[in-house]
């Protein structure tokens, strides 16, 4: 066989690879339907832990009392690392021991094993200021703190 027959087929297999890839990466992303519940909001007041900057979404981890009032760690998702940076969100603000309160959604398995879990629509940082930290267009109910619903 010649390199002219293997030039193309090289081409045609990186773009096959390259769209196998793509459909991996969209799969990983998800409605917020799939996982979180729009009837179970929750309001966790507690201290960073640890913040983990990774796509599709971040996710802060925190100890915090949840609804039943007792406390255990927590991890909340938040929009993508970039979502959070243009919001005013960085790893300057997401310190670790930073208080924080987190209004948001939990998540549909509420066992709370081996964590809670939740969606976070907004955060409130001990200066007063309140930021949007959650996704865009995932599905998530139109509760006001979404600067893109319309």
């Amino acid at each position: 066989m010649t390199k002219q027959f293997f030039a193309p087929l090289a081409i045609v297999t990186a773009l096959a690879c390259a769209a196998l890839v793509g459909v991996n990466v969209a799969q990983a992303h998800h409605a917020f339907s799939a996982e979180f519940d729009g009837k179970s909001p929750v309001l966790l007041r507690g201290k960073v832990s640890k913040v983990e900057w990774i796509n599709p979404h971040a996710w802060v981890h925190l100890m915090a009392a949840g609804p039943d009032g007792q406390v255990r760690e927590w991890m909340v998702e938040g929009g993508t690392p970039n979502t959070l940076l243009r919001s005013g969100i960085d790893r300057n603000t997401l310190k670790p021991g930073t208080e924080i309160v987190v209004r948001g959604y939990q998540s549909k398995d509420k066992s709370c094993a081996p964590v809670c879990k939740a969606n976070g629509r907004d955060v409130a940082f001990p200066d007063g200021r309140k930021v949007f930290m959650g996704s865009s267009g995932t599905g998530a109910p139109k509760d006001g703190s979404d600067p893109n619903d319309k």
